[in-house]
This record gives C-alpha cells, sequence and structure tokens, in this order.
C-alpha cells in the first residue's frame, strides 16, 4: 500500500499561465486542434511553427525570441511534404526538430519524448495526428486507456513548461455539439486546456476559421480567419462571429455574403429603401452588385416598384 501524502493549499504557490498564442494555445499544457481532413491543421500549424523559428508572433508583426520545435508526423513524408511547406512559410529548418522513430514507433509514453524536450529545450511539440501516437495496443474510445496517457503527456507539458499540441480529425457524425465531434473518447478533449477546431466557410472555400471550443484557463476567444491559395499562399484576415458549432455543422455563410446580409439588415430595419440608393452605398462599402443580389435573395427582400422608382423592403 502507498503511503498517504497530503498536499496543503495554503503551501501551493500561485502561478500565472504564460501563452505561445493567446488566449488559443498556452505553455505547459495540452492544446487540441482539430477537424476534418483537408480543412488546413496541419498547414495552421506549420505556419505557426514558421513564425515562432523566426523570432516572429504569430498573427502581428511583433519581435520574439525564437523557439526550438518538435514536430512530428504520422501521416505526411518529412521530405516532399513537411519541408517545402515549412520552407514555403519561411521558416528556420533548423529549429525544427524530429525524433527518428522509424525502427521503433513513437508513442505518447515514449521515454524519447521527454529526451528530446529536455536536448533541444522545445518550447513546442506538435503531434499530428494524435492516433498515430498512441501506440497499437490502444484503444482510443476506451477512456481508462486514454486517461493515463493523457495524464503522462500533461505532466510532460507542465513539468518542462512547453505547449504540446495534438493534432486530431474529426469524426463523421454531423449534428450534435462540437465538443463529440472528436475521434476517440472525450477524455481526450477533457485533459486538454484548449480545444480549437478549424473548418472552412461552405460557399467561399478558400476561407478557413479557427473557433476555440474550450478555454479553461482565459476567456474564451473570438474566432479567426485565414484564407489559403495558390497565389498568396498563407494570410491572417482577421477575427469573425462564427461559433464552432455553426462551422462544423456547415450552416455558416461565406464572409462577403453574410458581411452584405448584416449590411442590408441594418439599412432596411426602419423600413423600405431606393434600390439605386442601396446599391451606391453597397459599393462604397466594397460589396459588389453580385454578392449584394444573394444577400437579396437569401434575404427573402421584396423589391416594389413607387414612382417610377424600384423600393427594397422586408415587407
Amino acid at each position: 500500500m502507498a503511503d498517504l501524502k497530503l498536499i496543503n493549499m495554503r503551501d501551493v504557490e500561485v502561478e500565472s499561465v504564460s501563452w505561445l498564442w493567446y488566449p488559443f494555445i498556452p505553455y505547459g499544457k495540452v492544446t487540441i486542434i482539430q477537424g476534418d481532413p483537408g480543412e488546413g491543421k496541419t498547414t495552421l500549424v506549420l505556419q505557426i511553427i514558421a513564425r515562432l523559428t523566426k523570432g516572429r508572433s504569430i498573427i502581428d508583426k511583433k519581435e520574439l525570441s525564437p523557439i526550438n520545435v518538435i514536430y512530428q508526423t504520422a501521416e505526411d513524408g518529412l521530405a516532399d511534404t513537411i519541408k517545402p511547406r515549412l520552407l514555403s512559410a519561411n521558416a528556420d529548418c533548423s529549429k525544427v526538430l524530429v525524433i527518428d522513430d522509424r525502427d521503433t514507433p513513437l508513442t505518447m509514453r515514449d521515454v524519447r519524448l521527454e529526451q528530446a524536450i529536455v536536448e533541444t529545450n522545445a518550447k513546442l511539440v506538435v503531434l499530428d495526428p494524435i492516433q498515430g501516437f498512441l501506440g497499437a495496443d490502444v484503444d482510443m474510445h476506451r477512456a481508462n486507456e486514454i486517461r493515463p496517457i493523457m495524464k503522462h503527456i500533461s505532466e510532460l507539458a507542465e513539468k518542462y513548461k512547453c505547449a504540446i499540441v495534438l493534432i486530431g480529425h474529426m469524426n463523421k457524425c454531423s449534428v450534435g455539439k462540437s465538443a463529440y465531434r472528436g475521434l476517440g473518447s472525450i477524455d481526450f478533449q477533457a485533459a486538454a486546456r484548449s480545444v480549437l477546431i478549424v473548418g472552412r466557410i461552405k460557399d467561399e472555400p478558400e476561407i478557413r476559421v479557427v473557433c476555440q471550443t474550450k478555454s479553461s484557463l482565459a476567456p474564451e476567444a473570438k474566432a479567426v480567419a485565414f484564407r489559403l491559395n495558390e497565389e498568396i499562399g498563407f494570410e491572417w484576415i482577421g477575427e469573425l462571429d462564427i461559433t464552432a458549432d455553426d462551422l462544423i455543422s456547415g450552416t455558416v455563410k461565406g464572409t462577403k455574403k453574410q458581411a452584405a446580409m448584416d449590411f442590408l439588415e441594418n439599412l432596411l430595419e426602419d423600413g423600405r429603401m431606393a434600390q439605386a440608393e442601396i446599391i451606391e452605398l453597397a459599393r462604397q462599402k466594397g460589396i459588389s452588385d453580385k454578392t449584394l443580389r444573394n444577400a437579396k435573395d437569401e434575404l427573402k427582400i421584396k423589391s416594389k416598384r413607387v414612382n417610377n422608382q424600384w423600393h427594397w423592403s422586408f415587407d
């Protein structure tokens, strides 16, 4: 029988939380980033890595001290996929380290993970995807098997004050709350201090959104969006008023169309207005005629001719 040990809260020193990316990714804790395949999870993480290895903050242009990163992938090739994407993101590849597990696959309980954190002083550890590092004998749906693994990985993060990010896929359930869309046991998310979902806007496939579905250490953040296309590559757009549940349900309207709908709702809340005036005001706000018409149709706004001039209204 183990000896009883008690901790008196009077003797516990209060510590403030430090952040790799406030309020999305805390140091000393586990963060989960999840989403459907192809939605941009890995691209987002590699962009974050690139900025941090160059001493740049993740969104703004503040200068930071460059950090070392351990990045483990069980899905993509290092030479043909990961390094080209890091170079494209302008990362300092000398600060991105990978544990060579070609002979013996790495797991979250592997002593090599702790050894690598100590040797490299890595401040960010990424395991992509979660299920690739559980071990062949672990059932990711069984809470009694997942809890000790997540407890161990959480203790590693706290011990070395590094951020550990686990990337996961979503299950195929199209209904229900976002908290239950992650693959495997809910204990993954229970152990994480922050859970993020990455998804795309249905009618604007270049726009991807990061929503926070769990935030134990800070107020839950507003969603932030980024653009992915061949010409520009990766580009931050800014905050969006979108919930995670709306994002994964596919009910989120495109940012341009939604902006046009908000514009029309505000403009017509007090009654009808001349079509020509509406179009002119919309153009001044950068809303195209086509987007405006689509928003009008979506809102079921009516057109009526009054004194030889067309007017729009909700009635």
